[in-house]
């Protein structure tokens, strides 16, 4: 049988709590839903919905115990650990796990990529040694010590997702984390309702050094034009090691050569002096990058890095997050381009790139749908207007706009873009609905917010629905 991932003793001395009984876990989790045989269920309390109502849930899909409050509501013949606070317990413990880990921890940050790039990270790594990662966006207060929390003991590879959208946040997570390698996707206009400045986005990302531990490195986008602040940072907190990556002839991790195609990307890159020549398995220049930044993770790590090219190859997109679908309809079919889960304007400009490199069936078009990008600030007018010569340089055809600042950028398209303004996702969906024709091939992009993955969820369901007509026929 499996090690426990903690026992109640261990649990107990991480948070300062007290056991009602021995207990082992192997598993933590945060939501009752979520819960599997032999884990913990830490009964948080929110704003809205307290954990501990959902204590005999829990049990009942399995937990062996739970971390609660003192004078919470607790079940009868339920095994737990109490604390004053069941939040500062799950810091505690995954703290603790953190002191236990002898494996390399990378933190990884930024604008945008966070998730794909910590995910090709983890795949990258998992070909030398056993990784664990943070699962789907799990990189704030809750999410980053969750992530510690499961991860085992042996584990050789930790890689966490760091996140913010005010400074002083990621100088907490980095007191946990502690990571030995820290990674900086790129800086970009992302969270300005809250910043003054993109320099001072890069200052509140550059937080994240201050944890890196003594030896370890820094790994920086150097054609992003926070690099210099950034490493001057870095540098100024002790890290000796910062690599770059990008195409520039002074890059530590140089991208030589690349062929961009409509389902993927192949690549030469100079990786600290190794040439390396790969593909990856996700489409778009976005995704370049990613790479890069990948491979000088793998770099700074001292891990396989013929063994990380063959896993960028392998990469597929999370559902959201550029994941392509074919999908039946009529008498052929049309591709779905999913980018629902978010949206910036870095993001937003490489994903309405990605739709000009698709290639449409004959006599179809390329349909853009898209909703407000959030959390711009006063720039937004300006940042959602600088999408319109973009539009128009990718061939889109036609646009679905939803929400003011996104109908705003339409109007002035001109026209040779169709366009459609919608107040809603559910307006947009039917107006999708209404125009789709074989050939087509729909991306769909806007702040998560807005909703616009049930848009992909109807144009999926049009493969289901074409499944059984077929067996019907």
């Amino acid at each position: 049988m499996a090690e426990p991932l903690w026992t109640a003793g261990q649990i107990a001395a991480a948070t300062g709590g007290a056991a009602s009984g021995a207990f082992d876990v192997y598993g933590v989790a945060i939501d009752s839903r979520e819960v599997n045989q032999g884990d913990l269920f830490v009964a948080l309390k929110g704003d809205n919905q307290d954990g501990h109502d959902y204590l005999a849930a829990a049990t009942g899909r399995g937990a062996s115990g739970a971390l609660v409050e003192r004078g919470g509501a607790i079940p009868a013949g339920t095994a737990v650990v109490t604390v004053g606070d069941t939040l500062s317990g799950l810091t505690a413990l995954g703290a603790a796990s953190r002191d236990r880990l002898a494996g390399t921890v990378i933190g990884v940050t930024g604008s945008v990529g966070k998730t794909g790039t910590k995910t090709a990270i983890a795949a990258a790594l998992a070909r030398s040694g056993a990784t664990y990662a943070s699962e789907r966006s799990f990189n704030n207060h809750i999410g980053v010590p969750l992530t510690l929390a499961r991860t085992p003991a042996a584990t050789r590879y930790a890689v966490l997702e760091m996140g913010m959208n005010h400074a002083g946040e990621l100088s907490a997570l980095t007191a946990i984390a502690r990571p030995h390698v820290a990674v900086v996707t790129t800086i970009a206009e992302v969270h300005m309702e809250f910043f003054a400045s993109l320099e001072a986005v890069a200052d509140a990302k550059a937080e994240i050094f201050e944890g890196v531990q003594p030896g370890g490195a820094v790994v920086l986008n150097r054609e992003n034009s926070q690099f210099e602040r950034l490493a001057a940072r870095a540098t100024e907190l002790g890290v000796s090691r910062i690599i770059s990556f990008g195409a520039r002839e002074d890059c530590d991790v140089r991208l030589i050569k690349a062929r961009l195609h409509e389902d993927c990307s192949t690549a030469t890159a100079d990786v600290m002096g190794t040439l390396l020549t790969f593909k990856i398995g996700i489409p778009g220049d976005h995704w370049l990058s990613n790479s890069l930044a990948v491979l000088a993770t793998v770099s700074a790590a001292e891990a396989d890095l013929g063994l990380a090219g063959l896993a960028l190859a392998e990469m597929q997109p999370p559902r959201g997050r550029g994941r392509r679908h074919r999908v039946d309809y009529r008498d052929g079919d049309i591709l779905v381009v999913d980018e629902s889960y978010n949206a910036s304007p870095v993001a937003m400009l490489a994903a309405i790139k990605g739709l000009g490199q698709s290639v449409p069936g004959r006599r179809a078009r390329r349909i853009a749908v898209l909703g407000d990008m959030r959390e711009l600030g006063e720039q937004g007018p300006a940042l959602h207007e600088a999408l319109r010569q973009p539009l128009r340089d990718a061939g889109v055809d036609i646009v679905v706009a939803v929400g003011p600042l996104m109908q705003d950028m339409a109007s002035g398209l001109g026209s040779s873009i169709q366009v459609f303004d919608s107040a809603t996702a559910q307006d947009a969906l039917q107006q999708v609905l209404d125009i789709v024709v074989p050939g087509d091939v729909v991306m769909v992009k806007g702040s998560n917010a807005i909703g616009l993955s049930r848009v992909v969820d109807a144009l999926l369901a049009m493969q289901d629905r074409s499944a059984l007509r077929r067996a019907a026929g």
